[in-house]
């Protein structure tokens, strides 16, 4: 069940989240990505607050109830922005340093928070996605590329268009689609689905597909933390990837040998029978990575 609506005002948005726990205890923050919205931690957050945590799920840019501050501001989604979001969320909440856990869009911007305030992040648990730079806008593999199709889609006007006219449809196809052994719960993707009715969600996805393989511009407010980004800085933050074995959108394959990145300690796992949607498919294995990670301080396990 939903917990009550909160809101978080930064120089930027007008973040809408949710928050559990006593707000003296320890702060997980849990971002989620596309498409998805914070219902995706309902797994999770019952056995962190009961673990003693205090969990803060605020919804991205674009999704749910949250607002842009400006009408005339550029519905960016880089990554960038969304790492800021992160810290400016952080900040707006009274929460000075957190674990931080990011699933698809929320790893992305988890990894780049984690590079460029470490001082903020006490761990790290990124879900399906690994350790990807801007600079290795390499061409994925043939099998990667496949798999990568709504990204190239959204380059065309028509790709917009479709996620545009049925958003429902075309985010259905890519929860079957993404974790195929996995059998969503029908009411559950419709009360998700809602957050994609927010005015900027297809500005917004659009841009942070196009923005990440370079055939868009970014917003100038984010060119120094862009410019940081592009020189692939290491992760001074102790951190575990989990992806699952089945995992239809960002291939297991993708994340390996990502260990010369991380400076403080890194785990990879991948789950078995699991598909994109670690946490909605597996959230006992979430939580238990997110409580090991933050009892075994710097250490972590393969």
């Amino acid at each position: 069940m939903a917990d009550t609506v909160k809101r978080a005002r930064t120089p930027r948005l007008d973040i809408a989240y949710e928050d559990r726990g006593d707000p003296r205890a320890a702060a997980v923050l849990l971002v989620h990505g596309f498409p998805d919205d914070v219902r995706t931690w309902d797994g999770v957050t019952g056995s962190l607050v009961e673990g003693g945590y205090r969990t803060l799920a605020p919804y991205v840019r674009g999704f749910g109830p949250t607002r842009f501050t400006d009408p005339s501001a550029p519905r960016s989604g880089q990554v960038a922005a969304l790492a800021q979001d992160v810290v400016e969320f952080a900040d707006a909440v009274g929460v000075d340093r957190f674990l931080l856990v990011g699933h698809d869009w929320g790893a992305r911007a988890g990894y780049a928070a984690a590079a460029l305030w470490p001082e903020r992040v006490r761990g790290f648990v990124a879900l399906a996605v690994g350790y990807d730079p801007p600079t290795s806008r390499r061409r994925p593999s043939a099998t990667q590329a496949r798999a990568f199709w709504y990204q190239w889609y959204f380059h065309l006007a028509h790709g917009r268009t479709a996620l545009e006219e049925d958003r429902g449809a075309f985010c259905r196809l890519l929860w079957a689609t993404w974790s195929p052994s996995w059998r969503f719960d029908e009411a559950a993707f419709n009360e998700t689905a809602r957050s994609f009715d927010n005015p900027d969600f297809v500005d917004v996805v659009v841009h942070y597909y196009r923005h990440r393989w370079g055939n868009a511009t970014g917003d100038p407010r984010y060119d120094s933390l862009q410019v940081r980004l592009e020189e692939a800085p290491s992760i001074a933050v102790p951190t575990v990837l989990l992806c699952g074995a089945e995992d239809g959108a960002n291939l297991p394959a993708a994340s390996e040998g990502k260990e010369r990145y991380f400076a403080a300690g890194y785990g990879r796992r991948v789950i078995a029978g699991v598909g994109h949607f670690v946490q909605r498919e597996a959230p006992g294995a979430v939580s238990d990575a997110i409580k090991e990670l933050v009892s075994s301080g710097t250490r972590t396990r393969p």
